[in-house]
């Protein structure tokens, strides 16, 4: 690994509080879900608790452990998800912060299994491309680092199936703007889904994208997006006779209804 600058473990420490606290406040994570982590140094993580809100933590709940994932300092226990983050933080020296929450839209997208990979809004393209999808893995087993292996080599976000969403960075604030943005994205395409069929872009303004991302020195891994399996409308939704607000609201909670029982 190359030489890597040591964190501040307070910095640190204020800098997954905040987010947790967002995360909690913008109802991407309920009770005690998801999970904010960041790499103090070589050889230690630290990390939000198992069983602990994340809207409601302070610094003594934040858990210090090894690259093993076995805890070197704090009063909790580290969260059972700790592998996963290891994974990525192993895969990816430029990790440096990950973070794993259910907003409601992208995770609805990871239950139905669609990816957010189309090619639909410019500034998506460009801050993090697409959004795969994972294959299931039960929550706290091996099954779920070895599910995301492929995926964080090539992607800073993604959804994981069934199970919510997690993106990487090189601090804590820049993976959490990744999560606002595929939640932001998710709900804009799921929307559009009611509205009629989505229109992708182009390769001619694609690449004029690629082009403005290269220019702006942001450099993720695999910004090439995918078909779009999000593009297709809803059954019944829009038509000749169009609708009003109420029906798409109506058609909204249906299709949350369906998701979330799978």
């Amino acid at each position: 690994m190359n030489a890597m600058r040591i964190i501040n473990p307070d910095e640190a420490a204020e800098a997954i509080l905040h987010v947790g606290k967002r995360m909690y406040e913008r109802g991407f994570v309920a009770a005690n879900d998801g999970n904010v982590s960041m790499r103090l140094s070589e050889d230690r993580l630290l990390t939000t608790p198992s069983g602990m809100s994340k809207g409601f933590l302070n610094k003594g709940d934040l858990v210090v452990t090894d690259m093993a994932g076995e805890k070197v300092s704090g009063k909790r226990r580290a969260t059972s998800e700790i592998k996963m983050y290891i994974r990525a933080y192993e895969l990816r020296e430029d990790v440096q912060a990950v973070v794993h929450a259910h907003p409601p839209y992208a995770t609805a997208f990871s239950v139905v299994a669609v990816p957010l990979a189309g090619c639909i809004l410019p500034e998506v393209i460009v801050s993090i491309g697409s959004v795969p999808l994972t294959q299931y893995a039960t929550p706290s087993t091996e099954e779920v680092p070895s599910s995301i292996e492929d995926v964080v080599k090539r992607y800073d976000a993604f959804l994981l199936r069934n199970h919510g969403v997690m993106t990487v960075g090189g601090d804590v604030l820049g993976a959490y703007h990744k999560l606002e943005t595929v939640e932001h994205f998710a709900k804009i395409t799921f929307i559009a889904r009611h509205l009629g069929r989505i229109n992708p872009l182009g390769d001619e303004e694609v690449q004029k994208l690629m082009e403005v991302r290269d220019r702006l020195g942001i450099r993720g891994p695999d910004p090439a997006c995918q078909e779009c399996g999000a593009c297709e409308p809803i059954a019944g939704a829009g038509g000749a006779g169009g609708f009003d607000d109420a029906n798409l609201q109506k058609l909204i909670v249906e299709e949350v209804l369906k998701a979330l029982k799978g």
